[in-house]
């Protein structure tokens, strides 16, 4: 049976699938399947109010749907599924000249448009080692490690904490990114102290992302999360869980989309 509109919903909310493109992806595969079915009427209205609400700072979702709003049918959503598959290849790319040979570089999280320009440096032949964040509290940044560590690519995994020790070891900073804004560059909680200290030791930055991150959005919402993601309850005290912060301009060395690397300029640019 085809998974269900509240079904999708709920996995893309506990983060079984998570990852801006990755929430994007899976939600125009349901979304093709559904409208085959039940057209682009009111039912179609409904289910794209409810995704969009589903995680509502990565932009992705929120850009793709705009365009099948605009455009509702069939070969809108396949050329959008296209278009995020052939970016994500295209980003690695162009994106893996910015690692040097003998790079020591350090990611966080869990992106597969970074680990995309990551693995295609290795596929170059360049040597390479990785120092990958754990990244607390839903600790995506094992994942990272266990996927190079599959390709062979040595891996270090560290604790979040740990990333200001290990900054002067390593050559550059790459991460992902959920969304590009006039203000910054939005990512998981955790990278805009990262940015900080790679600027302090004068390390690159990095930030990936294909251009349907670009957010032209007059607002942002931080997504606040379950404070059971971060310890149990605790009387007394009152526990915050933000999903992502924003890295000022000021600390982002570049951006490496689909259509190349990329400055803050090149960016705001194509966001007018």
């Amino acid at each position: 049976m085809p998974e269900s509109l509240d079904s999708l919903i709920r996995r893309i909310k506990s983060l079984e699938i998570q990852g801006a493109k990755q929430i994007a992806v899976h939600s125009l595969k349901f979304l093709r399947i559904y409208t085959k079915k039940r057209g682009f009427g009111k039912d179609f209205k409904t289910a794209i109010k409810k995704l969009e609400k589903s995680r509502p700072t990565a932009v992705v979702l929120h850009n793709c749907l705009e365009i099948l709003k605009k455009n509702p049918s069939q070969q809108t959503i396949t050329k959008l599924l296209s278009q995020l598959n052939e970016a994500t290849k295209e980003i690695g790319k162009r994106g893996h000249v910015v690692i040097k040979n003998n790079y020591k570089i350090m990611t966080h999280c869990h992106s597969g448009e970074a680990l995309s320009v990551i693995k295609q440096a290795w596929k170059e032949g360049k040597k390479i080692t990785v120092y990958a964040t754990e990244t607390r509290p839903k600790y995506q940044g094992i994942i990272t490690a266990k996927e190079l560590s599959k390709l062979g690519i040595p891996t270090i995994l560290i604790t979040d904490s740990a990333a200001g020790y290990y900054m002067d070891k390593v050559d550059a900073l790459i991460v992902g990114t959920d969304a590009i804004r006039k203000e910054g560059v939005v990512n998981k909680i955790g990278t805009y102290m990262m940015a900080l200290t790679a600027y302090q030791h004068k390390k690159p930055i990095y930030f990936v992302g294909n251009t349907l991150k670009l957010d032209k959005r007059k607002k942002i919402i931080i997504e606040m999360r379950s404070e059971d993601e971060v310890y149990r309850k605790i009387k007394g005290v009152e526990i915050e869980n933000p999903a992502f912060d924003i890295t000022p301009w000021k600390y982002v060395t570049r951006i490496i989309t689909e259509k190349g690397v990329m400055t803050k300029a090149n960016l705001l640019r194509l966001m007018k």
